[in-house]
């Protein structure tokens, strides 16, 4: 269908669900307590989208659907996720050696952790106030906001080893998770004193200085990460605009709206302890997501799919300014 005709279609979906639809997983998904699916746009043609959804079980999907004719059900990329899950503490394989140990001058993608978690990734860094500092996630550096300014920031994280005397950071600003809709994961640490850093350290070579607008990052296009767990991942965007993504923290669910989507090319992109990654764009290396979360289903693949915030929504959040080098 045409693109502004998914768009109003998500629209009529997502309403539906705001009323209180039903859903087969509104009593919980393993105990734990769920929320709505994720709704989004996947590409077929020029100008054109199907709409992409995503469900923990397929019955959601059955149910969401009810209603809508033949022609529409054609138009509509269903997948099952399963739980969509912070990827920072749940390491399905062990992740590159040389990523998980204390490294000094910091680089992108190293292991980086509050004292209170066990391991993240260091994405890349920005300047807060003019000080030089490294980004992750909210549940990477400030522990799902139970972390207060001021906290220290070890690399590597204590899963990886880190102690009080790995501190190279402190908690310097953090976007709350709240009850409503979110649209970022994301916190920042100003470097210590006497704390070195090379953020153009990157495979491939420096990132691209300019964050593009998130409305500019284009499903299909090919995207890179560096991560604490999988290392250096190649994927795909899926979809865009993707509202209502549900992610179990340990404080209970988080939704999250005007998400990106991404599956890996070969395999999973992401595993738990890629938390905090930037996410770069293959064809001009411009910076354009930061990963938060994933699940171990869905993709054509099979091996999960990948949710990111747009980087330039999470520096606009914060009040920072990328660095590439």
């Amino acid at each position: 269908m045409l693109i502004d005709s998914a768009r109003e279609l998500k629209a009529r979906l997502s309403a539906r669900l705001a009323e209180g639809f039903p859903l087969a997983t509104a009593s919980g998904l393993g105990g734990r307590p769920w929320t709505r699916p994720a709704i989004g746009l996947t590409p077929v043609a020029p100008g054109r989208a199907h709409l992409a959804i995503r469900v923990a079980v397929e019955d959601d999907a059955r149910v969401l659907l009810t209603g809508l004719d033949d022609v529409v059900r054609a138009e509509v990329d269903v997948r099952v996720t399963g739980p969509i899950l912070p990827q920072a503490r749940h390491r399905a394989s062990p992740p590159p050696a040389d990523l998980q140990r204390r490294t000094r001058p910091l680089v992108p993608g190293l292991s980086v952790a509050h004292t209170a978690v066990s391991a993240g990734t260091l994405g890349g860094f920005v300047r807060l106030d003019g000080r030089l500092a490294v980004l992750s996630n909210n549940h990477v550096l400030a522990a799902e906001g139970a972390g207060a300014v001021g906290d220290a920031v070890l690399q590597p994280g204590p899963a990886d080893g880190g102690t009080a005397a790995d501190r190279v950071a402190t908690l310097a600003a953090v976007a709350p998770l709240t009850d409503g809709p979110n649209r970022v994961d994301a916190a920042v640490a100003t470097l210590d004193e006497g704390v070195t850093a090379e953020p153009g350290d990157v495979p491939g070579g420096p990132l691209g200085a300019a964050v593009p607008d998130g409305l500019e990052v284009e499903p299909d296009e090919e995207v890179e990460k560096v991560g604490r767990t999988t290392g250096h991942t190649r994927g795909r965007i899926t979809a865009v605009e993707v509202d209502g993504v549900a992610v179990q923290y340990d404080d209970g669910v988080h939704v999250f709206d005007d998400q990106i989507e991404i599956e890996g090319l070969s395999g999973a992109f992401s595993s738990g302890g890629d938390s905090g990654s930037v996410i770069w764009r293959s064809s001009d290396r411009a910076p354009l997501a930061l990963l938060f979360a994933g699940s171990g289903r869905g993709g054509r693949t099979g091996a999960g799919l990948t949710f990111a915030s747009p980087l330039s929504t999470v520096l606009a959040t914060l009040g920072v300014e990328w660095v590439a080098t």
